[in-house]
């Protein structure tokens, strides 16, 4: 990626050095990138077939997607006109370090600013960023406690993606995907989720899934999941509108998505698959949605919520 000398993100927190600690979720050392502590699974009764086609609905419609032609019949695409507007600041807090990864993080930011910004203004719509965090051992969040081994997470109770940029070393060293743009995926993911909060998507799919067991819960977290990945796909093609991007670097963002898909991940970790324990998609799943975001730069091409995924 050619990101050196570009705009850097003033929208973060560089906590790194203060005492944590706690649990929680996220990208997981062991586990896919997610949501953080905010999107843990609720155990919950079932779910009939009109809760399912009343989660389908809100979630087609905060994407700008008429969902009658998914539910009922033939269609067309529209868009909706929904204000998000907040007169926040850049992000407070202590002096923010100016070494390498730190700098790459917050021009990746500031990349993801500039392309959604530009995504929500044609949609008549206002872009408000996420701050990120950068900490390391462990983070308060408004979503709770979590510690560094959890990953990078974003949680919508604060509108803020949390990060320990060590994670970048293991990514290349644990998980097999090393280089600037398999790291930038892994932010630009994260972002993925806030647009999702932005839209609605996140606080309607949080609201809905405490009526749902644990497998269906599962299944709709596969499915937001998938739409994180599209959405950072999106961002990707912007990014390579604009020449940032060069050789290679589609394929290191693909094989990151591949290589923590829950299926190479419970293989890698236990020798064996449970299908029904999956709640971010297999790695065919993950490169084929970055892919098609990646491929179409429309937000309308992500959605996940009807058909197979």
């Amino acid at each position: 990626m050619r990101w050196q000398g570009r705009r850097q993100s003033d929208n973060v927190e560089d906590v790194r050095g203060q005492q944590g600690g706690g649990l929680g979720g996220g990208f997981g050392r062991g586990g896919g990138m997610g949501g953080g502590p905010g999107f843990r699974i609720v155990r919950g009764g079932g779910i009939s077939g009109i809760l399912i086609l009343v989660v389908m609905f809100f979630v087609l419609r905060a994407i700008g997607i008429d969902p009658l032609p998914f539910l009922f019949g033939d269609g067309s695409i529209q868009s909706t006109q929904t204000q998000q507007s907040s007169g926040r600041t850049p992000a407070e807090g202590g002096k923010v370090a100016n070494d390498e990864a730190t700098q790459f993080a917050r021009t990746i930011l500031a990349e993801t600013e500039d392309t959604w910004s530009g995504i929500f203004q044609s949609r008549g719509q206002t872009y408000t960023p996420p701050t990120m965090v950068l900490f390391s051992d462990g983070v308060r969040s408004a979503c709770g406690m979590a510690s560094a081994a959890s990953g990078p997470f974003y949680c919508p109770g604060d509108r803020k993606l949390y990060i320990d940029l060590t994670f970048f070393n293991e990514l290349a060293t644990k998980f097999g995907a090393s280089g600037d743009f398999a790291n930038a995926y892994v932010i630009a993911h994260e972002v993925g989720h806030h647009v999702q909060n932005l839209l609605g998507i996140l606080p309607r799919f949080n609201q809905m899934r405490q009526q749902m067991s644990q497998a269906q819960a599962n299944q709709m977290s596969v499915r937001v999941e998938l739409q994180a990945d599209c959405f950072a796909g999106v961002w990707g093609y912007y990014t390579n509108q604009k020449g940032i991007l060069e050789a290679g670097d589609l394929e290191e963002a693909i094989n990151a998505a591949h290589q923590i898909g829950d299926d190479t991940l419970q293989k890698r970790s236990q020798g064996y698959v449970v299908p029904e324990s999956f709640n971010h998609g297999t790695s065919a799943q993950r490169a084929k949605w970055f892919q098609r975001g990646f491929q179409s730069g429309k937000i309308e091409s992500c959605d996940t919520f009807s058909g197979d995924v």
